[in-house]
């Protein structure tokens, strides 16, 4: 049988981070694979709040880094990698803990959920992003739900890269959802971190100040540089709305207030999709009383996976 593996989730701003760490360090022998969409790109770190080097040194980190920005980086691929890792921290008698706010990575890799195969049509990419500019995402969703809802059913159709790849991989490929691999073979154990909705609003007002105040102009402005605004960082929450700043397009205040709205738009949308996700013990955010309750249940249930 696998090794137990240890799951974090919830919305954006709750505490992961924090808690998966202190978490891992309590364990004493663990490693950290984030389920993170954006914290796949290189060069994509204080917008995305991606574990610092501090933190990495303290704790192994996997899921980080992966692609650059430009690239194309699918459900299919995350799971790949996954599965990679996981086998790997099994191998070295540690305790994995996949944390993170991508759902449908989390889902994909504990649960087995089916994806779609890799397709990839440049020409029909194109036509796609073209639909997008001129219309935004609604009708593109709707598309994908009318045709393939197989395929609809395991993606973000809030999300305009991911309902755009869908597409492109169901016209090349067609509505052929296909388990990759199956679900994670061992015992499994969901710790969910929430948050009363004012509270969750003003914890996010806070890291947004602090991601502009803690070099977010200046990271997008070398994404800018590198790859352009088109490129996928600036579809992302914060860096659109700092590239805004630096191209005197938004004041200062204009920009954390855009971006702090955005990320509570999408906390919500997270916080929907984890109330379907059964068997997860959820827990205030993440303070001291929750990581020592944490703590207590992970190595209460590593306990029992190892007799």
């Amino acid at each position: 049988m696998a090794p137990p593996l240890i799951v974090i989730c919830g919305a954006t701003a709750t505490g992961k981070t924090r808690l998966s760490l202190a978490l891992a360090e309590a364990i004493g022998n663990a490693h950290i694979l984030s389920a993170d969409s954006r914290q796949v790109f290189r060069g994509m770190d204080i917008g995305t709040a991606k574990a610092d080097a501090e933190m990495r040194r303290r704790v192994p980190h996997h899921g980080l880094d992966l692609v650059d920005p430009d690239d194309s980086f699918s459900v299919v691929d995350y799971v790949r990698h996954a599965h990679h890792v996981l086998t790997k921290i099994a191998q070295e008698s540690a305790v994995a803990i996949m944390v993170g706010g991508t759902g449908l990575y989390l889902r994909a890799v504990a649960r087995g959920v089916p994806v779609g195969d890799t397709g990839h049509d440049p020409a029909i990419r194109a036509g796609l992003e073209a639909r997008l500019a001129a219309g935004g995402v609604s009708p593109l969703a709707k598309q994908l739900r009318d045709t393939a809802p197989g395929v609809a059913a395991v993606t973000d159709l809030a999300n305009p890269r991911r309902v755009v790849r869908a597409l492109e991989r169901v016209a090349t490929t067609g509505d052929r959802p296909s388990p990759l691999p199956v679900g994670y073979p061992g015992p499994i154990i969901w710790f969910g971190l929430y948050a009363d909705p004012t509270l969750h609003r003003a914890m996010i007002d806070r890291r947004t100040t602090a991601q502009f105040a803690g070099g977010l102009l200046e990271e997008a402005s070398a994404l800018h540089e590198r790859y352009g605004s088109s490129a996928a960082p600036f579809s992302a929450i914060g860096y659109g709305e700092a590239f805004a700043v630096l191209s005197c397009r938004s004041s200062m205040k204009a920009a954390v207030a855009a971006t702090a709205q955005r990320t509570w738009a999408y906390a919500r949308r997270q916080r929907t999709w984890f109330r379907g996700e059964p068997d997860v013990t959820w827990l205030p955010v993440a303070d001291e009383r929750t990581i020592s309750a944490t703590v207590e249940a992970a190595q209460a249930f590593l306990d029992r996976s190892h007799p």
